[in-house]
Order: C-alpha cells, then structure tokens, then sequence
C-alpha cells in the first residue's frame, strides 16, 4: 500500500489562518466597514471621495476574492495606487475647476447654512461672574449684574463633564460661595465647558458664557423661513437668500433685489466656464497666468534637456573601456541618488547665498560678479535649473547606464 501511494501527492494540512471561513468572514467584516465610510462620506457631501473608495474597494474585493483574477493581485496596489495619487487628484482639479471653490466658498449648501444657524447674538442683560469651587469637587457661578443689583448663584456643576451641554438653575443669593474665586487661568483651561454651559434665570430667560468674565442673555442670530432657504437677521431684520450665481447667501432689499451685504462662509456650486472666460478676459490674472505657463513649459523643457543630456554623459563617461577606477566614478556620480531632495535643497540655499555663498565667492575671486540668486528674476530660474539638473541627473544617468549594456557592442 505504501508502494501503490509513494507517486501520488500528499495533501498538507491546511494552517487554521487558511480557512475559507476566515477567509469569507474577513471580507464581509471588510465590506460592512467599507460600505459604512462609503455611506458616511456620501452623507458629508464628499461624492468623488465615496464613488473613488466603492470603485477601489470593489476591484479589491473582487480580485483577492476570485481565484480567476490571481494574476491581478499583482498588479492591482500598483494600479490602486496610480489612482489614488494621479488620477483622482486629477479629476478633482477638473472638477473643482468648473466650480466657485474657494477659500470663502468650501462648504455645502447645507453646511453653510448651518453655520449660520448656530450664530449667536447678546440679547439681554450681561452679567459679571465668578467661578467658585464646592466641596464636592464642582463649581458654582455667582452672577453680579452691572448696576450692582442683586447677585445670583448657580446651582453646582461639574466641568469634567466632556464638554456636554449642561443648564444650571440660577437663585438670589447676595452672600458669595464659601472658597476660593477661580483664576482666570482655570477659567481659560475650562472655556470649552463653560461655553456648553446654559444658567435659566428666575424669569425663565437663559444666559450664555459671552466673554472670560461675563455671561450674558442670547439668541440665535437668524431665523430660517418656512421655505427652508431664507434667514432673517433677529438684530436688524434683514432678510438673506441663496444667491446659486455666487455661492453666497445675500440681502434682499423690499422690492425683491439683491443687495450688496453677502454672509460668509458661502458654500460651493458649478460655475461653468467662468473661470476659464475669466482668464482669458481679465487682465490682471491672464498676463500673470501667461507669463507662469510660458515658464512652465520652459522650465520643463529645459529640465528634461538638460538632464537627459548630462545623465547621457556622465553615464558614457563611466562606461568607457580606457577609464581607470570607473567603480570609485560611479559611485560618487550616483551618490547624490541617495541624498533627500530637501537635504540637498537646503545645501543649495546655503551655496548660492548672495553675500556668503561659496558660488558666489568664487564667482566673484575669477570674474567680479556677484549675481543675486534670490532676488533677480533670470538668475532665480537659473539656479532653479541647476539645482533641478543636479537632483534629476543620476536617475538620468542609471537609466542610460542600462540602455547602453543593453545595445550589442557589434551596434556602437
């Protein structure tokens, strides 16, 4: 029997880690994760971030689930990759592009509207108040109004609370708390609670936390109208309403028009070609555009020129027969491959420094000249193609290395 089994292939025992029911379990727990920041990020308004995560998780799945697709595994991070760091930012860019996306213009319709309703305004008296510790570790708030009427005292507190929103009962109380008065250090460092803070009066009215050392009656600063869209200003009675053309929300005078007020922060919609009209029309951004393009290309031109033609040869130079110590050559050629870019950066700033620059030192003992690197346009992009040059040249020249071991002598 041993003989008739000694050609067939034993089966190994599979490891408890190469279960298929780990496996599968692994990647339900996986997709309900995925599926729940998809959902989330679609919820936030981040719809390019949720359709690129569903695109990438869902090749993910599908390939190191299916024993078809075993030859992608290999290819997939490098792709994933590719599309995460180049081809969604890209897209981004072309979106963000044909919309009023700005520094005052970030957020959602809905976001920006809510930051807008929670904007509060000083509605009644304001109160000066002092902190003051109990004896079963919380505190107690003694309000003084300003015409020095009668004091009020909180009912204990504690600000160890997380930051939860917490309302308090205020009494006439004339006599101030037993212990200490709080700093306004201790003040400061519990800022956060005290903001969440609400102290209800006797008459009912409510007091908020308006400075470091008063409290005051308040209200929210706008009123949003049955329709869902338009805020009314509760100090001036103002009315605002989503302006879609400019992304702000904007007063409306009696007769219905726009007027010149807008409420920040404003929230992002589709422009269309108005960047792009904007320009090709505008003066003062189509000259400057013009000019950083044309460098641009020149820069990138230049770069690749003068890289390749450097690399090109270094790298014949190194592989000629009749060179002694070509090894020792190499490797202090390649050396700067091995450098950080922003090391060799910094050594640069440091070597073309106008006054004690050992370029500039130099140029100045042969010639009599000291270029200002910094300060001049045409020698600031020169020194930024030589340090782009020195930075680019070894990758240039391990490349040419290759190709020309790779070409038959029989073809040089």
């Amino acid at each position: 029997m041993q003989f008739a089994h000694a050609g067939l292939p034993t089966r190994q025992k599979s490891k408890w880690w190469q279960h298929d029911g780990l496996k599968w379990l692994t990647i339900g727990l996986f997709s309900l994760i995925s599926c729940y920041l998809i959902v989330l990020m679609y919820a936030q308004g981040e719809y390019l971030f949720a359709i690129m995560t569903l695109i990438l998780v869902s090749a993910g799945l599908y390939i190191f689930a299916n024993r078809r697709a075993y030859a992608w595994r290999y290819v997939y991070p490098g792709i994933a990759g590719m599309g995460l760091f180049v081809l969604f930012p890209l897209i981004c860019t072309i979106a963000i592009a044909f919309t009023n996306y700005s520094s005052t213009n970030q957020l959602t319709f809905e976001r920006a509207q809510s930051v807008l309703m929670q904007r509060q305004f000083q509605t009644g008296k304001t109160f000066t108040f002092g902190l003051y510790p109990t004896a079963d570790r919380q505190w107690q708030l003694l309000l003084t109004p300003p015409d020095g009427g009668e004091s009020l005292l909180s009912t204990p507190f504690s600000l160890n609370n997380g930051g939860a929103p917490q309302q308090v009962t205020l009494t006439a109380d004339a006599a101030a708390p037993a212990g200490e008065r709080a700093t306004l250090r201790v003040i400061t460092q519990h800022r956060q609670a005290l903001s969440q803070l609400s102290a209800q009066l006797p008459d009912g009215g409510i007091l908020r936390m308006s400075s470091l050392r008063q409290f005051s009656g308040t209200g929210p600063l706008y009123t949003l109208a049955d329709d869902g869209k338009t805020l009314t200003n509760n100090q001036t009675q103002v009315q605002y309403r989503p302006n879609d053309d400019t992304g702000f929300y904007q007063a409306v005078n009696a007769d219905g028009r726009w007027g010149q007020e807008t409420l920040s922060p404003g929230y992002t919609v589709v422009s269309g070609w108005k960047n792009f009209l904007r320009v090709a029309q505008d003066e003062g951004i189509k000259q400057p555009f013009i000019s950083i393009f044309v460098w641009t290309l020149v820069f990138s031109l230049l770069s690749v020129a003068l890289t390749v033609a450097v690399g090109m040869v270094l790298a014949c130079v190194v592989q000629w027969e009749a060179l002694k110590g070509k090894a020792v050559y190499r490797v202090l050629l390649i050396l700067p491959y091995a450098v950080p870019s922003f090391i060799s950066i910094l050594i640069f700033k440091g070597l073309f420094n106008q006054s004690f620059g050992e370029i500039n030192m130099m140029l100045s003992a042969l010639f009599g000249i000291k270029p200002a690197w910094f300060s001049d346009p045409l020698t600031a992009k020169s020194m930024i193609l030589i340090v782009n040059t020195w930075l680019g040249y070894p990758y240039m020249m391990i490349l040419c290395m290759g190709l020309l071991k790779a070409i038959p002598d029989e073809s040089v």
